[in-house]
């Protein structure tokens, strides 16, 4: 029976090939292999692919040769190694190619040095050993100068330096004097090895031999003493690239930029960015995110919004994460003019910003009242075709709820449900919400059953939302029930749900049950927070119950929590509301000792309180001091002050009070003029009382 490849061993097919590879047909050899290895699996060994090359560039069949070796170095022919589990290829391949004397001065040497130049471009990691054989091969029998730099800069690119000068010294001897080229590959493969004395004298010899360094290698050298930290160094270079007549261009500076943001040195790396941008070089993209990032991180969001349109001006895209840190950033500053600036230039250069990155806008537009931008941001996404996800869908229907558009809420959660995104407890907490806020109480309960029948199940968010609601509906066993509901369901109760609590019990003057729910608070490992003191303070002196208020203010520093704006506030409301100034003005007072600002409500607050207590002087020096510190009386001060001396039968006066906020820019409204009228008609000034009446008609009309 004849033999068939299955029954060949690759150990005899080599010998078998080896010793008739003069008298085989290369094409006869080629369909053979292909059968082999395709139709029956067959491996051959690595030797024997490079015997089927051999035999092809022995008939001047270059392509196919190269198509074989291509494929072997792949990996997309399956060749049989030794020591597979524990060789390396590439460097296998290398050596059964120098064995094999396809790199020998034997064969036909422009065919070998294809070969040889073959696999440095693809990458072959050669070792010494094929990298010997071919120097002998080239060095000996010497093809061409351009041959030269190709083996040159095989030789560099591995680290093989003393091999490659070695090269050059033979290409000296056979009359071929190297170019810059050459010249310029060897300090390429200097500064790769970090070897910058070695470079600079070949530099030496360059100027020695007459050879004037381009910018090539000049950029080389820089570049490699960038990389190692070394910017003093680089730019000792550039300075002798310009001596010499040379101008650094973009890959200088590229190099330079980069190192000093390797080392830190951010403000450097800025400002000769800016002096390059001025002069026209491009630079690389890279280079203008890494500022663009360090100026985001250093919150300069001016000189941030400068670079990037500078980007766009360029057709370069910035990162996607440090478009939404900038974004965002912008929105935290209320900088939102640019950042949608920003969005609209990158969706009309072609360069649409990704979901996360138009999130983060339409959030921070959202947040800050601009919901008109918000959507059209998202009518242009969805003209453009990019996506929406379910995080702009719950930040849209989230910024309705809290503006009162439930139904404009709901439509959204239809639309979201439409493109196959499925709403989330953060979706249902947002439509509770805006449900519990228009006393819609009802069917916040029903949406609420709805959310449990669906198989989802409520968060500490979503108990939140519906225990609030509750509470704010004087529902409080209701609110308290749903507590119990959520420690049964293994969630932890947080300070929001119990703050929702204090506050309702505290309204309706249960402060037996808001110490329970304090102490049970403590008991369980919760802190009380400054809004729950907030609450607290509040609620007390909604009751009256003032000194408690007191008390809790000053529980609060002992339990590390520094009083605001808001609970002083409200302990003054309570003082205020009893009549007892001398005690409203010495926490005023206290305000001011510990740097907490009061606010025009505070001040509007305890104007109030001075003119119920007909002490019109103190009330008129309390705007003075408000103004003196810079705060802005609003309208309802006016009208609380002029309303106080109206009552006092002060009418003139009250005019003046009316004057002054007219000339401050502060429009009257429908309660500054009733109060007039009614101060006048109080007086029995009842025609300048019709007269001003019809003019108040007048303005309405």
């Amino acid at each position: 029976m004849r033999p068939t490849p299955a029954r060949f061993v690759p150990q005899s097919f080599d010998r078998v090939f080896s010793a008739n590879s003069v008298i085989v047909n290369p094409r006869t050899a080629l369909e053979f292999f292909h059968f082999a290895a395709e139709s029956r699996g067959f491996r051959f060994s690595v030797g024997a692919y490079c015997g089927l090359i051999r035999i092809l560039l022995g008939k001047n069949l270059v392509a196919p040769a190269r198509l074989v070796l291509i494929r072997l170095i792949d990996g997309k022919l399956k060749a049989l190694f030794e020591n597979e589990k524990n060789c390396d290829r590439h460097i296998a391949i290398a050596r059964a190619i120098a064995e094999s004397g396809l790199l020998h001065p034997a064969n036909e040497l422009e065919k070998s040095y294809e070969v040889f130049s073959l696999m440095c471009r693809v990458g072959v990691s050669l070792d010494v050993v094929s990298f010997s054989t071919a120097i002998n091969a080239f060095c000996e029998a010497f093809v061409c100068e351009n041959g030269g730099i190709g083996i040159i800069h095989g030789l560099c690119k591995e680290g093989c330096l003393d091999e490659a000068f070695r090269f050059k010294a033979k290409m000296m001897e056979n009359g071929l004097a190297p170019s810059v080229v050459t010249y310029g590959v060897l300090v390429n493969g200097l500064v790769r090895l970090e070897k910058f004395e070695d470079a600079k004298r070949v530099l030496k010899e360059m100027l020695a031999e007459g050879i004037v360094p381009n910018e090539i290698v000049y950029n080389a050298l820089i570049d490699g003493y960038c990389k190692v930290g070394n910017i003093e160094e680089a730019c000792r270079v550039r300075d002798q690239m310009v001596s010499k007549g040379m101008h650094p261009n973009s890959a200088t500076y590229n190099s330079i930029i980069q190192g000093l943001l390797k080392a830190g040195q951010m403000e450097q790396a800025e400002q000769l960015l800016e002096d390059v941008l001025s002069c026209g070089f491009r630079l690389n993209t890279g280079i203008f995110n890494s500022i663009l990032h360090w100026l985001c991180q250093k919150s300069r969001l001016n000189s941030a919004v400068r670079l990037c349109r500078e980007m766009l001006l360029r057709n370069l895209r910035p990162n996607d994460g440090i478009l939404t840190v900038l974004l965002r950033g912008l929105c935290k500053e209320r900088k939102h003019t640019e950042a949608t600036e920003i969005w609209f230039k990158l969706s009309e250069k072609g360069f649409a910003a990704n979901t996360i990155t138009s999130n983060a806008l339409i959030h921070g537009l959202c947040e800050s009242g601009n919901a008109q931008e918000a959507v059209r941001i998202v009518k242009e996404m969805l003209e453009k075709g990019m996506p929406l996800d379910e995080i702009t869908y719950n930040t849209l229907i989230s910024k309705c709820c809290k503006d009162g558009k439930v139904e404009e809420g709901f439509q959204l959660k239809h639309d979201m449900t439409k493109q196959g995104l499925k709403p989330d407890l953060y979706t249902y907490s947002a439509l509770v919400h805006g449900l519990c806020s228009t006393s819609k109480l009802e069917e916040a309960f029903k949406l609420w059953n709805e959310v449990k029948r669906d198989g989802l199940v409520p968060d500490i968010l979503m108990y939140s939302v519906m225990i609030h609601g509750f509470c704010n509906a004087d529902k409080l066993e209701e609110g308290e029930s749903l507590l119990n509901e959520l420690v049964n369901q293994k969630l932890e109760p947080n300070s929001v749900a119990y703050n929702s609590l204090i506050g309702g019990y505290c309204r309706n003057g249960k402060m037996m049950d808001v110490f329970r729910l304090l102490n049970e608070m403590r008991s369980k490992g919760i802190m009380p927070t400054d809004v729950t003191y907030s609450v607290l303070i509040h609620g007390a002196c909604v009751i009256g119950e003032v000194e408690v208020a007191r008390d809790f203010l000053d529980g609060m520093r002992k339990d590390g929590l520094l009083p605001n704006v808001f609970c002083y506030t409200a302990l003054i409301g309570g003082f205020c509301k009893l009549g007892q100034m001398v005690q409203a003005r010495n926490v005023l007072q206290e305000m001011f000792s510990y740097a907490v600002a009061p606010n025009k409500i505070t001040y509007t607050i305890m104007i109030d309180g001075y003119c119920k207590m007909g002490e019109l002087g103190e009330a008129a020096k309390l705007l003075g001091e408000m103004l003196d510190n810079g705060i802005a009386p609003d309208v309802v001060t006016y009208n609380t002050l002029t309303s106080g001396f109206c009552k006092e039968g002060r009418v003139e006066e009250a005019f003046k009070i009316s004057d002054q906020m007219s000339q401050r820019g502060i429009v009257p409204d429908e309660v500054s003029y009733t109060t007039l009228v009614d101060g006048l008609c109080n007086f029995g000034l009842t025609r300048e009382a019709n007269l001003m009446s019809k003019s108040l008609f007048n303005n309405i009309i």
